[in-house]
C-alpha cells in the first residue's frame, strides 16, 4: 500500500511540473521513432490570464465515490451554487472565445496527424463557398479530400451524426496546447482550445438529446399513479444522457454565441394502425416551433448569457400536456489529471393534468485520461422531487475509481413521502445496462439496455430556411472545415463568428443599449424561464 501511495504522488508530481516546468524542465515532444531522443521544450506562446488562482489539487468526486448520502431530504433541492456575478451579465470585447483564435507556431500549432487540410497554395484557400463546392453532393460519406464537385447541401453535413475520433497524435497537441495556459484549480472559461477539438454541434444542439427517446419523456404523463410517474421520470432521465455523446474521444461542443438559438423536433411514433385524428395534425402555430403538430415533442434552446456562459431550453407536448423547463450555467476547472465542468442550474418536468411538478439538476462532467487519450464520464449526486406528492430519487453518478476498471457507473434509489427505505433501487451503467429491484409489489422491475433503444432523429428546418442567430446557421461553415478535416478553415470560419459577436457588443455599448433575450426571461434566483408555457397558453385559450 505505501508503495502505491509513493507512486501515485510521483504522478501528482509529474502532472504538476508538466503544467508548470521547474528550472527549465517542463514539456518535450520525442523524436519521431525513437524511444529516447527528445526535443526542445515545447513552450506555448500564451499569457495566462491575470487574477488570483486558486492552488492545490482539488477533492473531486472520484475520492468520494463510497460515501453514500447520510440523510435524505424531501421537497425542492437545496439552493444551487450560482456565480457571484449576475446572469445578465453578457457584455465584453472577450467574451466571444470558443477556441484557439493565435495557435502557437512550431509543433504545437500545426495540424494534428490525421486531420489533412487543402491546398493552401490555390486560390480558394480562405474561401468557405469555394471549399463548400468541392464537397459531394447530399447522401454521399465525407470522408478524406472530397472529390470536385459544384454544390453541397449544408444540411447533409449532419446526416451522419457520428463523430470521427482523433488520433493519439492530435491529443498530443491538445495535451501541450491546454497544459501551456492552465495551473490545478483554474477556471477555464476564458482558456482557448485549439480548433480541432470542437465537436460538430452547438452545446444548445446537444441539450436537445436529453429528448433522444421522446416516448420515455411522454410516457411520464401516461402514468397512472404519482408512485409510477416518479419512477417514469427516473427511468427517462436516466436514459436521456448516453445519446449526447457520439464520440469515444472527449471532444467540446461549440461555445454558443449571445442570443444564438436551436429549434428542433421529434416525430412520435404511433403503434395503432388508424389513421392520425384531426388533433394530431394540427398545428401550434403559438408554441416553441410553430410549423410543428401537436403529437410532436418540440424543442428550443437559447443562449440567454455569454459570460457567465448560460443556457436555457424547454421543451413540450401539446397533447400530452407535458413540458420540461431548464437552465444550465456551465463552469470549467482544470484539475491536473482531468478537467471538471459543473453543470449549475435545474430543470423542472410539469406534468399538467395532475399539476406536479419534478425538478431535477445535473451531474458534473470530467475529461479524464488528458494526458493520453481524453474521454468522458458523468460524476456528482443528483436529486429528483415532486414537492406536490412528496417523491423523490437520490441518483450517484459514480466516477471510476483510482483502482479497478469500472468505469459510467450510476446507482438510484427512489422513495415515498413517507418512506424511510426506498422501494426502488437502480444499479448500472448510464451508458449502457441498468437494472431496477423494486420492493414494492406495485412496481414491477425492469431492466434498461440504452444500446438497444431506439435513438429517434431530432427533425431541423434546412439552413436555408433558418434565422441568422439558430444553431447550424451561425456555425455552418466552422462545421464545413471540421467535417473535411481542414482546421484552419475551420479556425477562420470560427473568428469570424467571434468577431462579429464583438462588433455588436461594441456596437451596443457605443449605443448604450442593452441586449434583450427573445425567447426566456429571468426569474427570481437567477433561474431562467421559458416565455410562452404551455400551461400558460392553456389558460390563456379556456379564458
Amino acid at each position: 500500500m505505501l508503495d502505491n501511495i509513493k507512486h501515485s504522488i510521483v504522478l501528482l508530481q509529474i502532472a504538476k511540473n508538466t503544467a508548470h516546468p521547474v528550472n527549465g524542465l517542463g514539456l518535450y515532444q520525442l523524436v519521431p521513432g525513437s524511444s529516447s531522443h527528445i526535443t526542445a521544450p515545447l513552450m506555448a506562446e500564451t499569457v495566462l490570464p491575470e487574477g488570483p488562482v486558486q492552488q492545490g489539487v482539488e477533492l473531486g468526486a472520484e475520492c468520494r465515490e463510497n460515501a453514500r448520502r447520510q440523510s435524505r431530504t424531501l421537497g425542492a433541492p437545496a439552493s444551487l451554487a450560482v456565480p457571484d456575478m449576475s446572469y445578465s451579465s453578457s457584455e465584453g470585447e472577450e467574451d466571444f472565445y470558443d477556441a484557439n483564435d493565435y495557435p502557437p507556431t512550431g509543433s504545437i500549432a500545426s495540424t494534428p496527424s490525421g486531420l489533412k487540410a487543402f491546398d493552401s497554395d490555390g486560390d480558394n484557400a480562405s474561401n468557405p463557398i469555394q471549399i463548400r463546392q468541392q464537397l459531394p453532393p447530399t447522401g454521399r460519406k465525407i470522408s478524406g479530400k472530397p472529390d470536385n464537385i459544384e454544390h453541397i447541401d449544408d444540411d447533409s453535413l449532419y446526416d451522419d451524426e457520428s463523430d470521427d475520433n482523433l488520433e493519439i497524435d492530435s491529443n498530443v497537441s491538445v495535451i501541450r496546447h491546454l497544459l501551456s495556459q492552465v495551473k490545478i484549480g483554474m477556471d477555464l472559461t476564458k482558456v482557448v482550445l485549439p480548433t480541432f477539438i470542437l465537436e460538430r454541434r452547438s452545446l444548445l444542439e446537444m441539450y436537445a438529446d436529453y429528448f433522444a427517446h421522446p416516448e420515455l419523456f411522454i410516457s411520464i404523463a401516461d402514468a397512472k399513479t404519482p408512485r409510477e410517474r416518479m419512477v417514469q421520470v427516473v427511468k427517462w432521465y436516466l436514459s436521456s444522457y448516453h445519446a449526447g455523446r457520439k464520440s469515444a474521444v472527449a471532444k467540446k461542443p461549440y461555445n454558443p454565441i449571445l442570443g444564438e438559438i436551436f429549434k428542433c423536433h421529434w416525430n412520435i411514433s404511433d403503434s395503432s394502425e388508424s389513421l392520425p385524428s384531426t388533433d394530431d395534425v394540427a398545428t401550434v402555430p403559438d408554441g416553441p416551433v410553430g410549423w410543428c403538430t401537436r403529437n410532436q415533442l418540440v424543442f428550443v434552446a437559447e443562449q440567454v448569457s455569454h459570460h457567465p456562459p448560460i443556457s436555457a431550453f424547454y421543451a413540450e407536448h401539446y397533447n400530452k400536456r407535458i413540458s420540461f423547463n431548464a437552465h444550465v450555467y456551465t463552469k470549467s476547472k482544470f484539475l491536473g489529471l482531468s478537467v471538471c465542468v459543473y453543470n449549475i442550474g435545474q430543470g423542472v418536468v410539469s406534468v399538467l393534468d395532475h399539476d406536479e411538478e419534478y425538478v431535477v439538476t445535473f451531474p458534473n462532467g470530467y475529461g479524464r485520461s488528458i494526458l493520453t487519450v481524453p474521454w468522458i464520464e458523468l460524476g456528482g449526486s443528483i436529486v429528483i422531487s415532486c414537492r406536490k406528492t412528496g417523491y423523490y430519487s437520490n441518483i450517484e453518478f459514480i466516477t471510476k475509481p483510482f483502482y479497478g476498471n469500472k468505469k459510467h457507473r450510476v446507482s438510484a434509489e427512489v422513495f415515498g413521502p413517507e418512506d424511510k427505505k426506498p422501494f426502488l433501487t437502480i444499479n448500472g451503467e448510464w451508458n449502457g445496462l441498468m437494472e431496477a429491484k423494486s420492493n414494492d409489489k406495485e412496481i414491477e422491475e425492469f431492466v434498461i439496455d440504452v444500446n438497444k433503444l431506439d435513438i429517434v432523429k431530432k427533425q431541423v428546418r434546412p439552413i436555408s430556411q433558418q434565422d441568422d442567430n439558430e444553431s447550424r446557421k451561425v456555425w455552418k461553415d466552422v462545421t464545413l472545415g471540421l467535417r473535411v478535416n481542414d482546421i484552419e478553415k475551420a479556425t477562420a470560419a470560427k473568428q469570424n463568428v467571434e468577431q462579429r459577436q464583438r462588433d455588436e457588443a461594441k456596437e451596443r455599448k457605443d449605443n448604450g443599449t442593452e441586449w434583450h433575450t427573445k425567447l426566456f426571461h429571468r426569474g427570481p434566483e437567477e433561474s431562467w424561464h421559458y416565455m410562452k408555457p404551455l400551461r400558460q397558453r392553456l389558460m390563456t385559450s379556456n379564458t
